[in-house]
């Protein structure tokens, strides 16, 4: 009887951290794309490679010429190059509406965002991040967006 007692009493006192730590996910997960969009600003390759798994896709949905195109990028080293390569223009894409959602190891971050060359609003869309966590906390294998020039929203705040 007291050893069922003593397990129930310790298994209180442990609820409320596993609560915090549950909760504490959705902010983790943030963080990741947050600590990415910073390294992109900083144009900062190395703090931009550290978010994501070394076998990450990127992939955008678009329109050219018209026509709907979803795009693959081929290389994943060119892209870390070219948004963590220092420049004279800062590349900012700021973004709001965010929803994250975790099952077990696995997190989808669904944003709006408007991309800034500097101050000049580019282009803006919707970003899909996918994250898994692996002994190194949480980590983006892939990135989807949505591309679009006209039509833009700006985000709160602006």
């Amino acid at each position: 009887m007291i050893r069922n007692t003593l397990l129930v009493v310790v298994a209180l006192l442990f609820l409320p951290a596993l609560g915090r730590a549950q909760a504490d996910e959705p902010a983790a997960v943030r963080a990741v794309v947050d600590r990415m969009f910073d390294a992109m600003r900083a144009g900062d390759s190395a703090a931009f490679r550290a978010t994501l798994d070394p076998k990450a896709r990127l992939v955008s949905s678009h329109e050219r010429d018209g026509q709907p195109v979803l795009e693959v990028m081929e290389s994943l080293d060119g892209f870390v190059a070219a948004v963590g390569t220092p420049r004279a223009q800062v590349w900012d894409e700021r973004i709001w509406d965010v929803d994250v959602r975790i099952e077990d190891r696995l997190a989808v971050l669904w944003t709006r965002y408007a991309f800034y060359v500097d101050e000049t609003l580019s282009h803006c869309g919707v970003d899909v991040f996918q994250l898994h966590k692996g002994p190194d906390g949480w980590r983006i294998f892939e990135i989807a967006d949505t591309r679009r020039r006209e039509g833009c929203e700006e985000p709160p705040g602006r």
